[in-house]
């Protein structure tokens, strides 16, 4: 079984979930999972994980994002962008100064309301299946975070911008706040998501050149191990006769590596066991004096 992180470039028409089944296919394992959805009409970074590995989804999935996206103003639409029916159209009267200095202001914390067509459950139906049935159900505002927006190109109704944002921040609703606050409406023309975490467009691949990587045996090349997204962690390996504690997931005392670990502020160490095989992440605790584990990787 494969192991490790893949950068794929999602292209538009694919689920994030067909992504995962084409993967299953190609790399003939079922042991794989995503990181974060992307829309259908949606392209760019979807980090995909593999084996051991996918018990790094939930955190790649809290990682900072950055997308380029095409507002367009002007325009309302069910979905917030521009693959929904069309709600509503106004005059932009808007100067190019007045709408970046709009944009800019959402820079920051702010409440955002997710969108009835999204993924998010509410009694365990998804938004988007009550949405499609023609019901709207009240959604809680939440805390996002935009850490920055660059605005690329501004055309009215058109504008290019790029938003680096926290984890469940929605583009389209955004696009959609932007609007609102500029008083003519706005949705979201098209989305690219350029980086999440570490992993960049530009190292990403498509699916076709993942499955020729396959055939030529070749993979290894783009797989970035799972280790490899902890290199703030100091790498230790456990003493042959301690390394069963470890891979019972038991706690661990500071004198049972080979290494010496300091014992005091520490954070997160990566565990290998004596056949360089990393098993796991640990945490010192204070109060208990002990490494304590945070996550275990070991298959079988």
């Amino acid at each position: 079984m494969i192991s490790g992180i893949i950068n794929v470039y999602k292209e538009k028409g694919y689920t994030s979930h067909d992504v995962v089944a084409k993967l299953r296919g190609i790399l003939h394992q079922k042991k794989i999972g995503h990181t974060g959805t992307l829309d259908p009409e949606a392209e760019g970074v979807l980090p995909v994980c593999l084996g051991s590995g996918t018990k790094l989804c939930d955190m790649l999935t809290d990682k900072s994002k950055t997308y380029q996206a095409v507002l367009l103003l002007g325009q309302n639409t069910d979905t917030q962008d521009t693959t929904g029916t069309v709600l509503e159209t106004r005059e932009v009267t808007v100067t190019e100064e007045e709408a970046e200095k709009c944009i800019l202001g959402f820079v920051g914390e702010y409440s955002q309301i997710p969108p009835m067509y999204s993924a998010l459950k509410v009694d365990g139906k998804k938004l988007y299946e009550l949405a499609r049935a023609g019901i709207e159900v009240e959604r809680k505002p939440r805390q996002v975070s935009i850490h920055s927006i660059e605005i690329q190109q501004i055309n009215l109704p058109e504008i290019v911008m790029t938003v680096s944002c926290s984890k469940g921040t929605y583009i389209r609703t955004l696009c959609y706040d932007i609007g609102q606050k500029l008083g003519c409406g706005g949705c979201m023309k098209s989305l690219k998501r350029i980086r999440v975490g570490s992993f960049a467009v530009s190292q990403s691949r498509t699916l076709d050149e993942i499955r020729a990587l396959q055939e030529e045996q070749r993979l290894p090349e783009i797989l970035v191990p799972v280790d490899a997204m902890f290199p703030e962690a100091l790498a230790v390996h456990v003493l042959p006769e301690t390394e069963k504690y470890l891979k019972n997931g038991n706690p661990l005392q500071p004198g049972w590596f080979a290494e010496e670990v300091p014992r005091t502020g520490q954070g997160r160490i990566r565990i290998y066991d004596t056949s360089d095989r990393f098993c796991a992440i640990y945490q010192w605790n204070t109060a208990r004096k002990l490494f304590i584990p945070e996550k275990m990787f070991l298959e079988g």
